[in-house]
C-alpha cells in the first residue's frame, strides 16, 4: 500500500467536508455554505481585539491576545438558509511573533476558503507604524506565496488524481481598468487596512497627520488594498469598519461610501484611488532628489521616516517569549517560575561539578 503523507490525508479531509457541505446546500434546495477565512495582524495594543469583537456584534470585554487566537463568526443569508462561517486568526505581540503566520496560512486555507488579511495600524504611534506594516505584510506574503508554489508543485505532481485541491484562487487578478494596473503590486490575498485610534490621531499636527494619511493612501492603494480610518469610540466609524470586515468574512456589500480628505476619517475601498489623486510625498524641509530611492514605495518610506524616525530595537524591545511579556504577567505563577529557573541553575552547576569530579576520578585512575 502506498504511503500517503498527511498533508495529503488532510487535503483530501478537507476537500471531503467542502463536498459534504456543498452536498447539503444542495439538497436542502438551498445554497451551499460558504466559508472564508480572516487572519488579523497590527500595531500590538492597537485595538485589534475591540475591533473585531465590535464587528461579529460580541458584547464582552477584549483582552490581549496571547500568541495567536483563533475564533469563528457566522451569519445566514437569509430565514432558514445555511449559516456562512468565517474563521478568524489573531496574532497577537505586534511583529514579534510574525513567525506564527505559517500556522493560519496553509494551502488548504488559501485554496478551499477565500482568505484575506486584515492589517490593524495603531495610528496614535506613528513612529512604529512603518515598520509594523512592512515587517507583518512581508511575513504573510512570503507564507502565501510559499504554500501557493508549494501547493501547485503537489497538485502536478499528483496529476489525474481523483481528489484534488485547486490553488488557483490564491492569485489574485484585477480588473483590466484597475486604476495604475501596470504601477501598483497587488498583496496576493485582499486585504484591509484599518488605522485605529482615530480619535488620538485627530488631535495630532495637522502637516502630520497629512503625511501620515497620504502614506497611509499610497501604500494601500500599492497593494490593492481597502483603507480606512476608525475608532472604537465612534459609533458611525465603527459601522462603515464592520462594513469592511463583514466583506471579507461574509461577502456582503462594504458600502460606496469614499473619503479622502486628510483633514477626515479615510474611507476608501480598493479601487477608488489612484497614484495621481494621492499627489507626491507632502515634503516640506526635505529634498526628495537627494535622498536616492530605489522605487516609489522606498522615496515614500524615507520621507515618512525622516519626520517620524523608527524607534530602535532597543526602545520596541521586542520580546520572542511571551511568558517574559509584562503584559501577560501572573504574579504567583511568575514567582514559582522564577524558582523554577534558580533550582534549574543550581542543579546545571551541580551537575557541572560532578562531571568534572567523574573526570577527575578518571584520570587518576
Amino acid at each position: 500500500m502506498p504511503k500517503i503523507s498527511s498533508d495529503t490525508l488532510w487535503e483530501l479531509a478537507a476537500a471531503e467536508v467542502q463536498n459534504r457541505d456543498t452536498r447539503c446546500g444542495e439538497e436542502d434546495g438551498g445554497e451551499p455554505v460558504s466559508e472564508r477565512t480572516v487572519f488579523l495582524v497590527g500595531s500590538k495594543a492597537g485595538g485589534k481585539t475591540s475591533i473585531l469583537l465590535r464587528c461579529l456584534d460580541r458584547d464582552e470585554p477584549s483582552k490581549p491576545t496571547l500568541a495567536l487566537e483563533y475564533t469563528f463568526g457566522r451569519r445566514a443569508r437569509g430565514h432558514n438558509t445555511p449559516k456562512d462561517i468565517a474563521h478568524i486568526w489573531e496574532l497577537g505581540g505586534g511583529t514579534s511573533l510574525s513567525d506564527l503566520v505559517q500556522i493560519p496560512i496553509t494551502p488548504v486555507s488559501i485554496s478551499l476558503r477565500s482568505f484575506s488579511v486584515t492589517l490593524i495600524l495603531d495610528l496614535s504611534k506613528p513612529n512604529a507604524l512603518w515598520g509594523t506594516m512592512e515587517k507583518l505584510l512581508q511575513a504573510a506574503q512570503v507564507q502565501v506565496e510559499k504554500v501557493s508554489s508549494q501547493a501547485q508543485r503537489d497538485e502536478k505532481s499528483k496529476a489525474g488524481a481523483k481528489h484534488q485541491v485547486s490553488v488557483h484562487r490564491a492569485a489574485r487578478v484585477l480588473p483590466k481598468d484597475y486604476p495604475d494596473r501596470e504601477l501598483i503590486s497587488p498583496f496576493p490575498v485582499s486585504l484591509l487596512i484599518i488605522g485605529s485610534k482615530y480619535d488620538i490621531f485627530q488631535e495630532m499636527d495637522s502637516d502630520k497627520r497629512k503625511l501620515v494619511s497620504k502614506t497611509l493612501r499610497f501604500v494601500a492603494h500599492y497593494y490593492a488594498a481597502s483603507l480606512i480610518f476608525t475608532s472604537i469610540k465612534s459609533e458611525n466609524l465603527m459601522s462603515k469598519t464592520k462594513s469592511f470586515f463583514s466583506h471579507l468574512a461574509f461577502g456582503l456589500d462594504r458600502g460606496k461610501t469614499v473619503s479622502s480628505d486628510s483633514t477626515k476619517p479615510l474611507i476608501i475601498p480598493a479601487g477608488s484611488d489612484s497614484f495621481s489623486q494621492i499627489g507626491s510625498p507632502p515634503t516640506t524641509d526635505v529634498d526628495i532628489t537627494s535622498l536616492h530611492a530605489k522605487n516609489p514605495k522606498d522615496l515614500w518610506k524615507k520621507v515618512y521616516e525622516r519626520v517620524f524616525p523608527p524607534e530602535s530595537t532597543s526602545e520596541q524591545q521586542e520580546l520572542k517569549d511571551p511568558a517574559k511579556d509584562p503584559q501577560y504577567s501572573e504574579p504567583q505563577i511568575d514567582a514559582m517560575r522564577t524558582q523554577k529557573d534558580q533550582e534549574l541553575e543550581q542543579y546545571k552547576k551541580n551537575a557541572a561539578k560532578s562531571w568534572k569530579g567523574l573526570e577527575l576520578d578518571t584520570r587518576d585512575n
